[in-house]
């Protein structure tokens, strides 16, 4: 089957949502909200209001300005979770850093045998090596006009530069299970098998907000294993939606609690969704009185 659908000028998709029985309140800010949001991302946050799928034709009652306010809602979100995973990202670095050079000295990196899996050791070591070719840091550049052996410089200086992907799987690669376990205890978590999960997840969601991707309503790839119990303040995960994004936001605020006491995480999310009553909270995983549970009290 040929593609043959042309483009349409603002004007026209304005028509044809109308035509398909959405309810658009001012037509002038209906168009300038579509000049500088395009259509397509604009649809994700309506397909929920279609009554038919194929035909999309919207349900009685729908409005495209309750569309605009999701995705700015979304969009606020993305800003409020990246500031949280950036800490994470950072906070992980640095213990990464410290215990296993302190152990294995500078460049355990690239020794293969305190790898768990050797595809992956040279899979990793691969994307460190486009990593630093890319990178534009000076302590990089300066450090290969000065050195010429080894081939990477030591551990403090590489971690800096690689992605979070790489970084935790370096992590889940790394053969010492002790070491990881006490950088794990750090993080106020008892096994290092539930931060590899939740670094592995929050990863998959740093990419999601970085290539600014709806959050909203998203089924994630990637399910963080979850404890039934803590050290610290902690959720009732038995009949939670281990794929949507309340999951993650547990794992988030959990570890930013350990990180920095007296964030105003929990706040500032609980702030954004006054600001939005009309978001559906279900559709990102959160059950009914999930702000009476002790992580979010």
């Amino acid at each position: 089957m040929d593609y043959t659908k042309q483009p349409l000028d603002y004007p026209q998709i304005l028509q044809m949502l109308k035509d398909r029985k959405l309810i658009v309140k001012d037509e002038i800010e209906a168009l300038r909200q579509l000049k500088i949001i395009s259509y397509f991302r604009l649809a994700n946050y309506m397909r929920p209001m279609e009554a038919d799928k194929t035909s999309h034709i919207f349900k009685p009652n729908s409005f495209f300005e309750n569309a605009v306010d999701l995705y700015y809602f979304d969009k606020q979100l993305r800003g409020l979770l990246f500031t949280a995973v950036q800490s994470i990202e950072i906070a992980l670095r640095s213990k990464v850093i410290h215990h296993l050079s302190m152990k294995y000295g500078a460049f355990w990196f690239m020794d293969k045998y305190l790898s768990k899996d050797p595809a992956l050791f040279d899979e990793n070591l691969s994307h460190i090596n486009k990593e630093l070719k890319r990178s534009r840091e000076d302590f990089i550049s300066e450090h290969f006009a000065k050195y010429t052996s080894p081939q990477f410089p030591p551990v403090w200086k590489t971690l800096e530069v690689v992605s979070f992907g790489t970084l935790s799987k370096l992590f889940e690669n790394f053969s010492d299970k002790h070491v990881k376990k006490n950088i794990a205890r750090e993080f106020n978590l008892p096994q290092h098998i539930y931060l590899e999960s939740w670094i592995k997840s929050i990863a998959v969601l740093r990419n999601c907000i970085a290539h600014h991707s709806r959050i909203w309503n998203r089924k994630f790839p990637l399910k963080p294993q979850l404890p039934l119990r803590l050290n610290g303040m902690w959720v009732d995960c038995s009949k939670m939606e281990r794929a949507k994004l309340y999951t993650q936001l547990c794992c988030l605020a959990y570890l930013q609690n350990h990180i920095h006491p007296g964030n105003g995480f929990k706040q500032q999310l609980k702030s954004l969704l006054q600001a939005h009553p009309n978001v559906d909270v279900t559709a990102m995983g959160f059950p009914a009185g999930w702000e009476s549970e002790p992580l979010w009290r």
